[in-house]
């Protein structure tokens, strides 16, 4: 059975928090560590996660859970352009 893209999305959040918990409190990640975290193959196959890990961050950002940022500040969806990093949620 395919997976469906709401399953997909879930596990690519789990994998983005998984991923800052092993890291320090004030590191951050790129939506390519989750795409390549989750991909099982050994092959450039992540890269269709991308876009995926991307919305599955601005998921989390919704929650509250993760901040976007984009030169180090938080950037909201519609500001992002180019690359971003995900961190943890200031508390």
């Amino acid at each position: 059975m395919a997976e469906t893209d709401r399953q997909l999305t879930q596990r690519l959040e789990q994998v983005i928090l998984d991923l800052l918990e092993r890291r320090a409190a004030t590191s951050s990640i790129c939506p390519s560590d989750a795409a390549r975290e989750l991909y099982e193959g050994d092959d450039g196959g992540w890269r269709a996660l991308l876009e995926p890990a991307r919305r599955a961050a601005w998921r989390l950002v919704a929650a509250g859970e993760v901040e976007v940022t984009q030169a180090g500040r938080p950037v909201t969806e519609t500001e992002a352009r180019g690359p971003i990093r995900i961190r943890r949620a200031s508390r």
